[in-house]
């Protein structure tokens, strides 16, 4: 796992009550709800385009989706884990520039980094999960406060297109015409939904203990779908399933789409040698 080690002393010093603005909420801050609406709809007139800045491309497709063109991305792909980041001088540059600064509940800096910027930029949390529906109702919200509705619309439209064909293509791929029986890590859930898959259990973000392996043992599942960010090795030894790592954050390009290609494509190899 990569880990970038930048200590910013103005971040560190920041008070604990600016980590807890970043655990806590209904997933968006109140300035963000009394002033977005005014702010889509200037953007929406054309006056501007809202400057985003993301931790992670996860962050960053699911703006992209709902219509943001201008994104800047904080945390480098190559560190697997976010909540290990440790920002750099350029990255608060970049939130004092932003409109809207976008982060995850587990990604615990987000606060500090809008604060050190002194940034009035519109702080979002976003619910970080593949599952289509909440992809879907994510870009709704975001293209909302973007002003930038029809874009998202247009980008679902696409979503929904190839979502479909390609679980008709994994459901054509099940061994025996049955639908495959797996075990999947918290965050890898939207990938047993997108092979139409039945899911017999549930595992991490911690290591499975002994009694676990015991219980998801029993129940014979043909496939682990395991965490790429977040792999523990190998969940169940000596099982007989097959372990597929899952990945959830998109490229550089911040496209969500080949996230679910990927994934197929893993999910259809593992279910041929099932």
């Amino acid at each position: 796992m990569a880990r970038t080690r930048v200590r910013i002393p103005s971040v560190l010093a920041l008070s604990a009550a600016l980590t807890l603005v970043a655990g806590c909420g209904d997933g968006t801050d109140p300035g963000a709800v009394a002033d977005a609406p005014a702010k889509g709809a200037a953007l929406a007139a054309g006056k501007d385009r809202p400057v985003v800045v993301v931790t992670t491309t996860w962050e960053g497709a699911f703006a992209k989706a709902a219509g943001a063109e201008d994104v800047k991305v904080i945390v480098p792909q190559s560190v697997h884990h976010a909540p290990d980041y440790d920002p750099k001088p350029s990255d608060l540059a970049a939130v004092a520039k932003a409109d809207f600064v976008l982060y995850a509940p587990f990604e615990p800096y987000a606060a500090k980094i809008k604060e050190a910027a002194g940034s009035r930029a519109k702080l979002v949390e976003v619910n970080l999960d593949n599952d289509p529906d909440k992809v879907r109702a994510e870009v709704d919200r975001l293209g909302a406060l973007f002003g930038t509705r029809d874009a998202a619309t247009k980008w679902k439209s696409g979503f929904d297109s190839e979502y479909g064909r390609l679980n008709k293509d994994l459901q054509a791929a099940w061994p025996g015409g049955k639908s495959p029986s797996v075990v999947t890590q918290v965050f890898t859930g939207w990938a047993a939904k997108l092979a139409g898959a039945t899911a017999v259990g549930t595992y991490g973000p911690e290591a499975v203990t002994p009694g676990q392996l015991a219980g998801l043992s029993a129940k014979k599942p043909s496939l682990v779908l395991d965490n790429a960010h977040m792999s523990t090795g190998t969940v169940l030894p000596d099982s007989g399933a097959e372990q597929v790592e899952i990945v959830n954050y998109p490229g550089e390009d911040l496209d969500l789409l080949p996230v679910y290609r990927n994934a197929a494509a893993e999910l259809k190899k593992a279910m041929g040698g099932s």
